[in-house]
Order: C-alpha cells, then sequence, then structure tokens
C-alpha cells in the first residue's frame, strides 16, 4: 500500500508539475511572434539561412549537430543561448554537452546580422532558426519546412552544473518522462523530439554499455534485435575505436521521416534511449499510432506533429521584452 500510495503521489506530482509548466510556457511563449524582425531586420531570416545552407554543403553532418545544439540549449536554462558561452566553468563545459558542434555556425550568422543590424537579432533566434533550416537543406532529408517564432533575449547567465539534469543515455525511461515533463513536453513530444534522431550519427562511446556490459560484469541489452545486435558488435567492436561513428536510424539515415520509430517498435533503435521509448506502454503507445498496426488507417502526420513538438520545445522558458540581452558576439555577454 505504502508503494501504492507512492506511485500515486508521484503520479498527481508530475502531472501537477506538468501542468504549472505548460501554464507558464503559455504567458512566455505568448510574447515570440512569427515575423518578429520583419521590420527591424528584414533579411535576418534569409541571412541564417544562406550561413546554414552553405555550412551543410561543406558538412551535411552539422545539419543533425545544429538540431541537437538547440535540444541542449532549450533544455538547461530555456531556450536563451546559455550553451553558446566560452568562459571557464560555463554550462558548455559539461559532459552532458559532450560532443555538441555548430557553434561556429552560429557566430558566422550572427556576425553577418551584425553588420547588417546591430544588436537586434538575438543567438537564442538564431540558434532556434537554424535548427528549422538545417532539416530542410540537409541532402536529401526532405525535412519539414515551419515557422519559427521569434523574439527570444539571450540569458546573461552559464554554468556548467545548470546542465546536470539533461536526459542522459542511461537514464530509465520514467526519469526521461519526469524530465520531459518539468519543461512542460508530453510523451507524445519526448517520442517526437527523439525522432529527430532520423539524421545524425552517434559514436561508439555510447554503444559500449549496452553492447558489452549491459547487465553488472556482462551482457547486451536484450531489446536489441538478434541480427542487429551482430552488426551493433561489428561497428563497435569490445576494446574497439569509439569514437568511429554509425547512423541512428539503420537504413534511412538521409530521410527525415518515420523510420526511426520503426527501428525503434522492430528492435533496431541504436542507443538506449530510443530503445527505451518501447519499453514504456504511454511511449509505445506514441509509437505505435505512427507506425504500429493501425497507424496505417489512423496514421497521424508524423512531420506536422514533429514540427508542432520542436516550436512547443523552442519556446521553454524564453526571455523576452526587456529580460536578458541581445549579445554582440554568441560566445560571451555584453
Amino acid at each position: 500500500m505504502a508503494s501504492a500510495k507512492f506511485v500515486l503521489t508521484t503520479a498527481w506530482s508530475i502531472t501537477f508539475v506538468s501542468a504549472l509548466v505548460f501554464s507558464l510556457l503559455g504567458v512566455a511563449g505568448g510574447q515570440l511572434m512569427v515575423g518578429f524582425y520583419s521590420s527591424t531586420c528584414p533579411n535576418a531570416e534569409d541571412i541564417i539561412n544562406s550561413v546554414v545552407s552553405e555550412a551543410v554543403q561543406r558538412d551535411p553532418t552539422i545539419a543533425a549537430a545544429l538540431l541537437r545544439l538547440h535540444y541542449h540549449d532549450c533544455f538547461v536554462r530555456g531556450c536563451d543561448g546559455s550553451v553558446l558561452i566560452r568562459k571557464s566553468l560555463a554550462e558548455k563545459e559539461s559532459p552532458n554537452h559532450a560532443g555538441l558542434r555548430g557553434f561556429q555556425m552560429i557566430e558566422n550568422a550572427k556576425t553577418q546580422l551584425e553588420t547588417e543590424c546591430p544588436g537586434t537579432v538575438s543567438c537564442a533566434d538564431i540558434v532556434a532558426l537554424a535548427a528549422r533550416d538545417s532539416i530542410i537543406l540537409w541532402l536529401q532529408s526532405n525535412g519539414p519546412s515551419y515557422q519559427v517564432p521569434t523574439g527570444r533575449r539571450d540569458g546573461r547567465i552559464s554554468n556548467v552544473s545548470d546542465a546536470d539534469n539533461m536526459p542522459e543515455v542511461e537514464d530509465s525511461i520514467q526519469q526521461i518522462k519526469v524530465k520531459f515533463f518539468q519543461k512542460g513536453l508530453s510523451e507524445k513530444d519526448l517520442v517526437l523530439l527523439s525522432a529527430a534522431h532520423t539524421i545524425g550519427t552517434t559514436a561508439c562511446f555510447f554503444l559500449q554499455r549496452r553492447l558489452y556490459d549491459f547487465s553488472p560484469g556482462s551482457g547486451s541489452d536484450p531489446s536489441i534485435n538478434p541480427e542487429f545486435l551482430l552488426e551493433l558488435m561489428a561497428w563497435c567492436p569490445k576494446n574497439g575505436n569509439v569514437n568511429v561513428r554509425l547512423a541512428l536510424d539503420r537504413e534511412s539515415e538521409f530521410s527525415f521521416d518515420d523510420s526511426i520509430l520503426r527501428n525503434i517498435r522492430d528492435g533496431f533503435g541504436v542507443i538506449e534511449t530510443d530503445a527505451k521509448l518501447y519499453d514504456d506502454e504511454s511511449t509505445r503507445t506514441v509509437v505505435d499510432s505512427y507506425v504500429g498496426f493501425q497507424s496505417d488507417v489512423f496514421k497521424p502526420y508524423f512531420q506536422g506533429d514533429f514540427t508542432e513538438s520542436i516550436v512547443k520545445m523552442g519556446q521553454i522558458g524564453v526571455k523576452t521584452g526587456s529580460t536578458g540581452e541581445i549579445r554582440w558576439v554568441c560566445s560571451q555577454f555584453n
């Protein structure tokens, strides 16, 4: 009975926190608007798009990196560009931000914007717009286009400890859900934002435990399809090069589509956090709504739903009005 009471209390607490954060998001997000710079810097979005296009042509992998940068920025202090700051003990130095890229591209866009309209476009907005442009421009991805509400201002705080509560690859699905709920994001948002892994790669470093030490002392994650387990072990042998990279979306890494969810359903999810989406009833139901047996009849629109979730994520903890600042250089406070 005590255990059941704890579960019920925890569930009520999560629901309450989620509702409260949604309420706060509504207030903050309402101050953002599509076309915020239409009169103050009308070429802002075109400039950012041009910089992203050049970056993706030079290095196609930067597209997924810019999506990840947006996610990591929003999940710590809100979408305020705090992850961009370079100083001792800044947020960027957290192990939970390991491997983040795209900083120079953001800085390049900022430099051009400062020439066009000084002190006008925030670094936080550049990150959000660059993420949108990256999935449209990347190779054959056929990624969804969507409008990004802008008007974010940049934060004045960036501490390494603030990133301690980022979702981690070895978190349980319940821990991940709570971390998303605390940001006002639902199970559906969790599944859809995880599905951004339809493009991008990961390093063997993040697979070592799952392949060789899943149970204390030895063993592989039993949820991995046996055929796929052999593939992963060939890609990432024990005591091999942990920097070798492999696609997150098996056999569909060049298209922005729901194949990542099919792979998760069939035991072909590459990283633990993706695979765990099928271990939980609520997230499994969301996955199945896109790729399950009934999805052919009642199939929701994956790309459209993804854009709703990423726009929603882009409103977490935004600073608007007179809060924060508009940085002159994205990597340092004014």
